[in-house]
């Protein structure tokens, strides 16, 4: 079983706005799959499906064999699934420390541990730990949104575009804790434009084109089609 199994969604932000056209996608316990396409294919749109932000008009998602669609976002993050949106994901005028406590509102009990786990993981956070999220760099901020989700304790982290905007040395950073909470056994699905560091971090990749899957199989399968790296590599 699955840990995660999303089968046939449709969903989109409106009435009449059909992002994901019956997109299906799996995740194992321990795995990490990258979202590849074109801007506008429905890989964002599917991991806030996932998180609760969006409602699927049909489909099921399945968390652990349990259904999860449609529950509010609350919920779902309890079930141990943490969502790292693309922008907007630490508050700007509060400390890292106040953010982390944010972070972990669902198991106030454990937030001092849960905190000093992750200042023990990002030692440049814990020494800015009174300093306010804005004044932090791309990268700390990056970091800092990945230790608010990892406050809940997350079976499943959901990333979307975490190396948008970043410096190259800041990118490969972040891509090293990726690498690291996998090999943790974080189960982690990723939507990444940057598809030669992110095929070369997976296990799996998925290929959405207009809100349907083109392509999946294993990301080194992937990154060796001809087609795709045509597309992304210019190759």
């Amino acid at each position: 079983m699955s840990l995660l199994a999303a089968e046939d969604i449709v969903a989109g932000y409106g009435a009449h706005d059909e992002i994901l056209k019956g997109v299906t996608i799996a995740a194992e316990a321990h795995e990490l799959v990258v979202l590849i396409g074109p801007n506008g294919a429905g890989k964002s749109t599917l991991l806030k499906t996932v998180a609760g932000l969006l409602r699927p008009r049909a489909g099921a998602i399945l968390f652990d064999g349990e259904p999860i669609a449609g529950l509010p976002p609350r919920e779902i993050s309890r079930r141990g699934v943490a969502y790292v949106p693309q922008e907007a994901n630490v508050f700007p005028s509060l400390s890292v420390q106040e953010n982390l406590e944010i972070g972990g509102y669902l198991a106030r009990a454990a937030i001092r541990e849960r905190a000093a786990a992750v200042f023990d993981r990002f030692p440049q956070l814990a020494r800015l730990r009174r300093q306010a999220a804005r004044t932090l760099s791309g990268g700390l901020r990056q970091m800092l949104a990945v230790g608010m989700a990892l406050m809940v304790a997350p079976r499943l982290l959901l990333l979307d575009e975490p190396s948008a905007g970043l410096s190259p040395v800041a990118a490969a950073d972040l891509f090293a804790l990726i690498g690291a909470l996998h090999r943790e056994g974080i189960g982690i699905v990723m939507v990444e434009q940057n598809v030669v560091d992110a095929l070369a971090l997976a296990d799996r990749a998925y290929l959405l084109v207009d809100g349907r899957n083109a392509r999946d199989g294993s990301a080194q399968a992937l990154a060796a089609d001809p087609e795709i790296r045509h597309a992304f590599f210019g190759a």
